[in-house]
């Protein structure tokens, strides 16, 4: 396993070993030792999360403002851009967002610590999407960022007169400015 480091100290993009032949492929995805030998921290990872989502679907940018979630992140069929922002207000990354593309060809994954907020685009007709969480989840202290606040400016892919398809929750989310964010 290789450690990508990103424009953000802590945000990583994770490249397995993988080893293919004519019969198919293999990989260890998760390997507990080697994972935090890689990010430089010991973690537990308490929750596996499956999503599916069809093209054009933007989820996120999600947190939660208590038990913070880390999140190791990777899609297993189709492709997605996927999306950390740094809402801990006493970094010098606070509001800057790092992304890369995950897709079910490339093996990648994405480490995602606690103190972000998250999302990510379908670019494929569909995406299923696996994550791994350091804390449960708890709806009363979810939140969304907004995934188009100017003040971020995240370069989504999204095609020239598109949409993206988000929810409800997502259509309501708080610019970064009025955003409960991390000390």
């Amino acid at each position: 396993m290789k450690a990508i480091p990103t424009s953000i100290p802590g945000v990583l993009v994770i490249e397995p070993k993988v080893f293919g032949d004519s019969r198919g492929f293999f990989f260890e995805s998760f390997n507990q030792k080697n994972f935090c030998q890689a990010i430089g921290i010991d973690v537990d990872f308490v929750q596996d999360n499956h999503s599916r989502s069809v093209k054009g679907v933007l989820r996120g940018l999600h947190y939660q403002v208590h038990q913070p979630q880390g999140k190791l992140v990777r899609v297993v069929r189709g492709a997605v851009f996927d999306v950390a922002v740094d809402i801990r207000k006493s970094s010098p990354t606070f509001g800057q967002w790092v992304g890369t593309e995950l897709t079910e060809d490339n093996y990648r994954q994405m480490w995602v610590p606690a103190g972000f907020a998250h999302g990510f685009y379908v670019l494929s007709d569909s995406a299923d999407f696996l994550y791994k969480t350091t804390d449960y989840y708890v709806p009363d202290f979810e939140r969304s960022l907004a995934w188009n606040d100017p003040q971020i400016a995240v370069s989504w892919p999204i095609d020239k007169g598109m949409q993206p398809i988000v929810s409800a929750k997502d259509t309501t989310a708080k610019k970064l400015a009025e955003a409960e964010v991390f000390a």
